[in-house]
């Protein structure tokens, strides 16, 4: 077994390349770093294995020293060889993971089409009559990402797109509208009906098949899948946790930091930030400066219809219901189609209004392209991080301690700690679940013989993949999140941490009492459902103290950092100063 093998080593290149990345705040070196890291430590037995066979005809005083470091220098070279190869294999060899490139390249480029004819621009000034306070652009974004609820990539990109120069325009610092796009983006689609339904019944599905159960009474899949919402806490009460944030403005730890640096300065990115993307930059200014509204919504309508349309039409067959349409979609192979489309009615505007030529139109979509290179170059690696995982099996390593210290009232603890601990370290909530779930479910089963627990376990397995995918620089989520709102990764990262650690924290607290209560009330999802409120009673008031300690701490007026100002002069690589203010 690769997990036998390697041991603790099958985690250092996960902790290299997530300390390097916090360290040095250069993601994609960092993560290459990691992913070298995992090709030296594969091939080092191997490497020192052939050395002393070339040295064993050598009578060479001190050879096993020799061999040693001659190993670890041909591990290097052997193991950039393999490490190459698995970036090649992410970037290619996946079907889905090419989807999301082609994707975000045709993305980039209707973004870098409607930057160019002025529609940013349009939506700039009309937001101006309509989202007039930070409070309403976080709650219009809070709201549309509670709509997108059918993907998280998806969401991340109109999202993103949609409300990024909205955000600027009244000072909102990309790390917050970052944060609030993160944070509605899996944790939505974890709880409601998605592609990540599919995938998490399938898994639950591959847990009932460990166990001794007959096949005949083994529950429907779903309604496991339904009875365990409640206890995906993290999901929940992180959706809950951005609406106390956006409703309150109650900001504090690094959020608070570029809060009131974007409110005072009007740079939504700080002086020496590395946005994933960073459209003024590499296009100047619009054509038009003040084209029709159209410009802007059109394509984004484009986007969102065909999205749903092409994914419903993927997920149909005779006899199919909608439920089983939009679980059997392909929702990558839609936002191929989608992205397509809305670069096409870019071209569309662009020839009506005679604001560029075709050739000007298919050089802008080039360079739209070359926009997202920085963001891909991240996102590829972050997919190679995944095949360095299954080779050294560093989740099979981390599962193997699951079961040395269980009992009943502990055990979603425990789950819900190792599923944060590999989520942080693998940056792939979807692999956390294939791997844990399996284990997870027949452990609940074998401790309870209980159905209602297995729910519980399905839950914290959920809420432990999402907060451990929240808080990794090297989670595509993040990555994309941070891509499509124009934010530094690691800024957003740092930003974002503050707000996911207090809400796991009495996530994991409602489970413990949840789990020591049971005599009162047993194993049931109507407790669960009734500490939900509770929980975010908690976090309201966790959020204040905090709130106004750090204000205090670091002596912030709030109703500077709440200021809001609605003008064009805030350019959207946050160096521009607004020219008129008023208070919310």
């Amino acid at each position: 077994m690769p997990a036998e093998t390697y041991g603790v080593w099958s985690l250092v290149p996960l902790l290299l390349a997530i300390g390097l990345a916090l360290i040095t705040r250069k993601a994609a070196l960092a993560l290459f770093i990691g992913v070298w890291s995992g090709g030296v430590i594969h091939r080092y037995h191997d490497s020192i294995e052939l050395i002393e066979s070339s040295l064993g005809g050598f009578d060479i005083p001190g050879s096993g020293l020799l061999s040693q470091l001659l190993g670890v220098f041909l591990a290097g070279i052997w193991g950039l060889t393999d490490s190459l190869q698995w970036i090649t294999e992410s970037a290619g060899d996946s079907v889905f993971n090419m989807q999301i490139i082609i994707f975000c390249l045709l993305l980039g480029s209707a973004i870098a089409m409607i930057w160019k004819l002025g529609g940013t621009h349009a939506a700039a000034n009309w937001a101006t009559n309509y989202i007039s306070t930070k409070r309403k652009a976080g709650l219009v974004a809070w709201g549309l990402g509670l709509m997108m609820f059918f993907d998280d990539y998806a969401n991340s990109a109109i999202v993103g797109t949609t409300m990024k120069d909205i955000s600027d325009n009244l000072r909102m610092s990309r790390e917050k509208l970052c944060y609030i796009v993160d944070s509605t983006a899996a944790p939505v689609s974890t709880i409601a009906l998605s592609s990540w339904v599919a995938f998490q019944m399938s898994m639950i599905d591959a847990g009932y098949q460990a166990t001794d159960i007959a096949e005949s009474d083994v529950p429907s899949s779903f309604i496991i899948f339904v009875q365990s919402i409640p206890f995906n806490m993290y999901s929940i009460l992180a959706i809950c946790m951005v609406g106390i944030i956006v409703v309150t403005g109650w900001d504090y730890g690094a959020m608070l930091t570029a809060e009131h640096r974007a409110a005072t300065t009007g740079k939504v990115n700080r002086d020496d930030a590395e946005p994933l993307q960073d459209i003024e930059g590499e296009f100047g200014d619009p054509i038009a400066k003040d084209p029709p509204l159209r410009v802007f919504v059109v394509p984004v309508a484009v986007l969102v219809s065909v999205m749903i349309v092409g994914a419903l039409r993927t997920g149909y067959s005779e006899g199919a219901g909608l439920y089983d349409m939009i679980l059997e979609a392909d929702y990558a192979a839609a936002l191929v189609v989608a992205a397509f489309a809305m670069v096409a009615t870019t071209f569309y505007y662009a020839h009506k209004y005679d604001l560029q030529s075709v050739g000007e139109s298919v050089d802008t979509t080039i360079n739209g392209f070359n926009m997202m290179m920085t963001a891909l170059t991240v996102l590829v690696l972050a997919w190679s991080i995944g095949e360095v995982v299954a080779v050294l099996g560093t989740g099979e390593f981390v599962a193997a301690y699951a079961n040395e210290f269980l009992t009943p009232e502990i055990v979603p603890i425990v789950v819900l700690v190792l599923a944060t601990f590999m989520g942080f370290t693998m940056g792939d909530s979807w692999a956390v679940m294939s791997i844990l779930t399996p284990i997870a479910v027949p452990v609940a089963w074998s401790l309870t013989g209980d159905h209602v627990m297995v729910s519980v376990i399905v839950g914290a397995v959920f809420s432990g993949a999402i907060f451990g995918d929240h808080t990794s620089p090297i989670s595509p989520t993040t990555v994309l999140s941070a891509t499509f709102t124009g934010a530094d990764l690691i800024d957003h990262v740092r930003t974002q941490v503050y707000y996911a650690i207090p809400v796991v924290v009495v996530s994991a607290i409602l489970l413990l009492v949840w789990g020591y209560g049971s005599p009162i009330w047993g194993r049931s999802v109507s407790a669960a459902i009734v500490l939900l409120p509770i929980g975010v009673a908690v976090l309201t008031l966790l959020t204040y103290g905090l709130s106004q300690y750090d204000t205090k701490r670091k002596n912030v007026d709030l109703s500077e950092v709440r200021l809001t100002h609605s003008t064009r002069a805030v350019r959207s690589d946050g160096d521009g100063r607004p020219e008129g203010e008023h208070s919310e």
